[in-house]
């Protein structure tokens, strides 16, 4: 035993740096624009191996706007969420698959009822390998959609994030606000259906 423990620790150090030394991030990020970013941040709270989401906006010319600045349409700029997640739990590839199914990626500057440049479906990536599943992705996806899908695949512009009340929106304001209960609670469930999230925001 005395021989062996010190060889046990041994090939777990060894083990431990070979990990650190594989160059894989312990998490990445992706930022996702698919309608309202509460729904959006709704869903994707929801998911094994997402370790945060932050509502914001990003793609348009207005440094540090502001919700009532991007609801005009006037910015540029899109409501979207910046997703953390750990690829060693959750791989991209699973990220796009909810993506596509969380939102019409067919309809151009507009999510149901919500209309403008803000609520376009955007994927900004941060590495070229994002970038290649991406786009692999949206054609594969393109099948379950009879219409063109119009989804804009970018590099990550600046991310500016949104006010603070705009945070957990969802988790916060389910039961107190009318949008939630008739957009947003729906779509949870027909993910939850699907199998494709969790019932309750992943720990």
């Amino acid at each position: 035993m005395k021989v062996l423990l010190p060889t046990l620790m041994f090939g777990l150090l060894a083990m431990t740096v070979s990990a650190a030394d594989s160059g894989a991030p312990a998490t990445e990020r992706i930022t996702f624009g698919g309608g309202c970013f509460w729904c959006i941040e709704a869903v994707f709270q929801r998911l094994k191996g997402v370790t945060g989401v932050a509502s914001g906006y990003a793609g348009g010319q207005v440094e540090n706007p502001t919700y009532k600045q991007v609801c005009t349409g006037q910015t540029g700029h899109a409501e979207v969420v910046q997703i953390e997640f750990q690829p060693a739990v959750i791989s991209y590839e699973k990220l796009m698959d909810v993506f596509w199914a969380a939102h019409d990626p067919t309809t151009l500057n507009r999510q149901g009822a919500d209309v403008g440049t803000q609520y376009r479906s955007v994927v900004f990536y941060e590495t070229p390998k994002q970038k290649e599943i991406a786009e692999k992705s949206k054609s594969g996806a393109q099948k379950d959609f009879m219409a063109p899908i119009v989804t804009e695949i970018s590099p990550m512009p600046k991310f500016y994030k949104a006010e603070d009340y705009h945070q957990n929106y969802y988790n916060l304001n389910g039961t107190k606000n009318g949008y939630c209960a008739v957009v947003i609670t729906p779509k949870l469930q027909k993910l939850l259906h699907k199998g494709l999230i969790e019932e309750q925001p992943a720990k």
